[in-house]
């Protein structure tokens, strides 16, 4: 029996954006251990996953390093025969190289790939050419499987629907307002500028983490379309009940963040709001009915960083200022067949 180690302990989208190879590894090896290693906060992604053997904790917020040293400790017990890499750093180059693995393959940009057995180039460039990041994902193991695309993807429990059910029995959208990064995040104004722009009753249920409650609660106070009735669920579902909840919703509305990635691993309807970043990058939606929104014009600051700021550095916020909001009320009305 092989037993595969997947690393990715990155945040939420990115530990979304590795399950393909989870899916593919299945595919090919049924009877293999598939284990995988994320950050502390993540596991619950994971719960009750029907492949995965164990999943490998590194909490990076207490005694880090010697958390660290712990897991390689744990890793080499395992005699894995593949650790895979997802990760350009050097903790988990640290790991992967000394993990004892017969095999160990990773991105060429970390920066101890030298000691893997296998490297493979990572391309992420300022053009339309860059391959998806599920693309590039699966390109470590491809070697080992096929070339044959796979989406993300999760495995809520009938405990997570059961939590969700009594938000869902009329239809409604779903918007996920926040983003870690300021110029990742559609600016309150603008959300707000959407809502009055419905001219038909609609249910809209706002989502996130706890930390987003605020910024949640100051949308709802500062709509004023008397059309529009707003829920609050920030901080009250579970990511898998969030996935959940996005599955059911008529369209989402996310930045390019998290949540854009939990509705792919459902399939769940998708409308992505780039800001400061760019579609091209890899990291746009992939559910079978998704759209991409951004600013039509060209601007020379933008993309102003591969992962957003904390503020934008122009002081204009242009790339998300000068979206219009109308085509984001054109694929609402589409998603009710309103035309």
């Amino acid at each position: 029996m092989k037993k595969f180690l997947i690393i990715q302990t990155a945040f939420i989208g990115d530990v979304i954006l590795a399950t393909p190879l989870i899916e593919k590894l299945h595919e090919f090896y049924p009877e293999a251990q598939i284990d995988f290693l994320l950050r502390k906060g993540n596991e619950e992604l994971f719960r009750n996953h029907p492949y995965l053997n164990k999943i490998l904790i590194w909490d990076k917020n207490k005694n880090k390093n010697k958390n660290l040293l712990k897991l390689l400790r744990d890793i080499r017990e395992n005699n894995y025969d593949v650790a895979i890499n997802l990760q350009r750093f050097f903790s988990t180059g640290f790991l992967t190289a000394f993990s004892k693995a017969k095999e160990k393959v990773g991105f060429d940009k970390n920066p101890l790939s030298f000691l893997f057995t296998k490297k493979i180039r990572h391309t992420l460039i300022n053009d339309n050419n860059n391959p998806h990041e599920t693309v590039r994902n699966l390109s470590l193991i491809s070697h080992l499987t096929d070339n044959i695309f796979v989406k993300p993807k999760l495995y809520p429990t009938q405990k997570d629907y059961e939590v969700v059910k009594p938000y869902i029995t009329n239809p409604y959208i779903c918007i996920t307002p926040a983003s870690v990064w300021f110029t990742k995040q559609f600016p309150i104004n603008k959300w707000l500028s959407f809502f009055n722009t419905i001219d038909f009753k609609i249910n809209i249920i706002l989502s996130g983490g706890k930390a987003d409650i605020a910024l949640a609660n100051e949308i709802k106070t500062k709509c004023d379309n008397s059309k529009i009735s707003i829920i609050n669920l920030c901080g009250k579902l579970s990511l898998l009940q969030s996935a959940v909840l996005m599955q059911y919703a008529k369209m989402n509305f996310v930045n390019d963040s998290a949540p854009l990635h939990l509705c792919s691993a459902v399939n769940a309807p998708t409308t992505a709001i780039f800001c400061a970043t760019l579609p091209s990058f890899g990291f746009g939606p992939l559910a079978d009915k998704s759209y991409v929104v951004q600013i039509e014009e060209h601007l020379d600051c933008r993309p102003c960083n591969n992962h957003g700021k904390s503020k934008c550095p122009e002081k204009h916020f242009y790339c998300a200022q000068k979206i219009d909001v109308n085509i984001l009320l054109n694929i609402l009305k589409k998603s009710f067949n309103f035309h």
